[in-house]
């Protein structure tokens, strides 16, 4: 088998069966899989997978806050900008395409910092961007982390289920997995710390980087409008990681054959351009499939892309030092063509 096939650790019910189709556990062994996931008294290694629940549940209390006691008209539109706009465009500028995809380069490490800790932090970095380039590399294949054609609750799940690094890898492929996120500034275990912990990410650095980005965001919000305001930023982030699993669900069409004709260029996988995560925070996906090292995925005249226009000024302004922009090149493939292309068909 392949590094990529191995690095993530496999659910009890398997990626795939005997005649290698894609196993679709059923909810009961959806729940036992993350229930043996997060037991945190069976190993030590389940740690990063309880801490990153924990993170949601621990927003938790600031949506009943805000839902039964600071609830208000104008609260919640400041709610949806910062759910649906703010926190998923960050998602796609720091997760997506600079963490897992290095599609730009900061000119300093104090920006790289700065852009990283620009919205209340929600997930360790180290169980988005391994899982996302096996994601890439075994698009709706078994083996993808979140295939969408498994069901919305093997997407939902996934992060606890399938996105944790495999606890028994060679020193060698440990390296190879650590270097998916070296360049984002993680502080990274050494083998023997890999082996005591089951995690890339040292623990110590990935919780103090939480708590310390809390209590930052917190207080800044409380200054400048007390304990509603900061309840309804915090409850807009829950709302904001309950959303974005579930795009790993509708973004591959809801494990059906969506594409449409002369918006979906890429057919070799089910992803697909929709428009609001598209105008919202520059997800294009389908675009995105085509081009997963470019900075930008908003090709088309309407594909408006945020996180595109957040990293050309980041450039012009000397934050960011280099981008890779794949427009011209899509264009050239393309659009200046009648015929719809289909990719690896």
């Amino acid at each position: 088998m392949s590094f990529i096939d191995e690095v993530l650790q496999q659910p009890a019910y398997g990626w795939k069966n005997e005649k290698g189709e894609l196993v679709k556990p059923t909810l009961r062994e959806l729940f036992s899989e993350m229930f043996s996931r997060i037991n945190i008294f069976s190993t030590r290694k389940n740690w990063i997978s309880v801490m990153s629940l924990l993170m949601s549940v621990c927003l938790l209390p600031f949506f009943i806050l805000f839902i039964f006691y600071f609830f208000s008209i104008k609260l919640l539109i400041v709610f949806i900008i910062y759910s649906m706009i703010i926190m998923s465009t960050h998602g796609t500028i720091w997760f997506h395409r600079y963490c897992t995809h290095k599609a730009y380069t900061f000119s300093h490490r104090i920006w790289r910092f700065l852009v990283q800790n620009l919205v209340i932090k929600t997930f360790p970095e180290e169980l988005y961007v391994v899982s996302h380039h096996v994601h890439h590399v075994k698009s709706d294949q078994p083996g993808d982390p979140y295939n969408s054609q498994a069901g919305l609750m093997y997407c939902m799940l996934a992060e606890v289920n399938h996105q944790s690094i495999a606890r028994d890898l060679s020193e060698k492929d440990y390296n190879k997995a650590a270097h998916f996120i070296r360049h984002s500034g993680v502080h990274i275990n050494s083998y023997t710390q890999y082996l005591k912990w089951g995690s890339i990410a040292s623990p110590a650095y990935t919780i103090m980087l939480w708590l310390t980005n809390w209590i930052f965001w917190y207080g800044i919000f409380y200054l400048i409008g007390g304990n509603a305001l900061a309840c309804t930023f915090f409850s807009a982030t829950l709302f904001w990681t309950v959303f974005v699993r579930a795009f790993n669900y509708t973004g591959h069409g809801s494990g059906k054959k969506k594409h449409v004709d002369g918006i979906d260029f890429d057919r070799s996988n089910l992803s697909i351009n929709q428009t609001r995560p598209g105008l919202f925070s520059g997800e294009w996906h389908n675009n995105h499939h085509l081009f997963p090292v470019s900075a930008r995925a908003g090709f088309l005249p309407y594909q408006l892309d945020l996180a595109w226009i957040f990293i050309y000024c980041m450039y012009k302004i000397g934050v960011v030092s280099s981008y890779h922009d794949s427009k011209k090149e899509f264009l050239r493939k393309y659009q200046h063509h009648k015929t719809i292309y289909k990719v690896n068909q």
